[in-house]
């Protein structure tokens, strides 16, 4: 096998994607444990993203959506995570796949993981809030008064010239 490396990037975006996937099955399994939740973003142009077309068309590139008091059926499977969140007063159901994933963050526990790319910083609106109503970049939104450190699978990369 001369020629070929050890693809570290990959293996360290699939066990960062391991701890999500971990943390989402204890969760479905359990509930949250006590002020825990999360803000996940992920890219909704991905072809193997579901969500309601009225979502897509508000979000047609990234979206957060917040795992807190109003959520329900989640479920976890291997490559995707399913869960029914409060959208405008009606409950609809996502599907998102892990690779999907742009970020995890658990304000509770100052923790946070930058799973893809820089763009994904850029969302339209958080999602799926406690209160069940999204909020715009210019609304204030939860805030919890914590900062945590995001970890960036981008400082592992291996750099090309």
């Amino acid at each position: 096998m001369p020629g070929e490396g050890i693809d570290y990037s990959a293996l360290i975006h699939e066990a960062l994607i391991g701890v999500v996937r971990e943390v989402l099955c204890k969760v479905a399994e359990d509930g949250l444990p006590g002020d825990h939740h999360f803000y996940l973003t992920f890219k909704t142009d991905h072809p193997e993203v579901v969500m309601p077309p009225g979502l897509k068309m508000r979000h047609p590139e990234t979206m957060t959506i917040i795992l807190q008091h109003q959520f329900w059926n989640l479920s976890v499977e291997e490559r995707v995570f399913g869960v029914t969140l409060r959208f405008g007063g009606s409950k609809h159901q996502l599907t998102i796949p892990f690779e999907a994933l742009t970020s995890f963050i658990d304000p509770e526990a100052e923790f946070g993981l930058q799973l893809g790319d820089s763009s994904a910083e850029e969302e339209d609106e958080v999602l799926g809030s406690e209160s069940g109503q999204g909020h715009s970049p210019g609304e204030s939104g939860p805030t919890t008064g914590k900062t945590g450190e995001v970890i960036s699978i981008d400082e592992f990369r291996k750099k090309t010239e």
